[in-house]
């Protein structure tokens, strides 16, 4: 209860950050524009295409009996759409664009947070580090959307449906916590099965950070600033040696 309780601390504590920091608070809205746009412009052209999408899966039947079935499974279809292209292009946006701005934000809290950015060893070209940041962000998007999808099929076709049905965006949740937390351990080139590990040992912080997520319209704002709050939480609680230079060699650069 306390790794939970401090999940949801964390998360508040970085849009605090991020809100009062301007190169953060730039960051964050272009994020968070990015990906409303491409989701908009993936359910737009679903929407568009709507009407040939459904007479290839089922013309307008003849019979009046059957004609209101045809329009439930109209609107179902439509929202299943809706869905996946927010998905989409959620996926996109992150492999994209947001993974760059994540992990900008990330290196710009763990600068002010303990006065230098810990990396590996190996230091790689800017381009190759780019690329680098790209291939990190395919398993850790994808992961989740086919342990969703699972779990939905799971709930669809299995007596445990109901308790399926609350599951799953507990678990989005805690997915959408990882592509935060993994930020820090990523850019210093850990495996990714040692990550992984890490979410495991550390899966009640990461239902708490990722419960808000669930609140509509507030999930927006946090997910903004979620790189913040989840890459104080690394330096502060996972690696505290990282926040030592604050205090002894670098002083803390004011927030701006």
């Amino acid at each position: 209860m306390t790794s939970f309780l401090q999940g949801i601390a964390y998360n508040f504590k970085g849009l605090k950050f991020g809100l009062r920091n301007a190169k953060l608070l730039l960051l964050g809205l272009i994020r968070l524009i990015v990906i409303i746009l491409i989701a908009v412009v993936a359910a737009a052209f679903i929407l568009v295409n709507y009407e040939e999408i459904l007479a290839l899966m089922w013309g307008r039947p003849e019979s009046a009996w059957l004609t209101w079935l045809w329009y439930v499974t109209s609107w179902l279809l439509a929202l299943v759409l809706i869905a996946i292209s927010a998905l989409v292009g959620f996926i996109v946006a992150q492999l994209l664009f947001s993974v760059f701005i994540m992990d900008l934000m990330s290196q710009i809290t763990e600068r002010k947070t303990s006065g230098q950015v810990k990396s590996s060893d190996t230091h790689m070209a800017k381009l190759s580090y780019l690329f680098y940041l790209l291939r990190q962000e395919i398993p850790r998007a994808t992961l989740p959307v086919l342990i969703s999808l699972l779990l939905m099929v799971l709930a669809w076709f299995t007596p445990i449906g109901p308790l399926l049905t609350v599951l799953s965006p507990l678990a989005a949740g805690i997915f959408l916590a990882w592509d935060n937390t993994d930020l820090v351990p990523a850019r210093r080139l850990e495996p990714f099965g040692q990550r992984l590990a890490f979410l495991r040992r550390h899966l009640g912080f990461h239902l708490g950070f990722g419960v808000l997520f669930l609140i509509p319209l507030l999930n927006i704002l946090l997910l903004a600033f979620a790189p913040v709050g989840a890459t104080l939480y690394y330096v502060e609680q996972i690696d505290p040696l990282a926040a030592a230079p604050t205090a002894a060699a670098a002083p803390a650069e004011p927030l701006e």
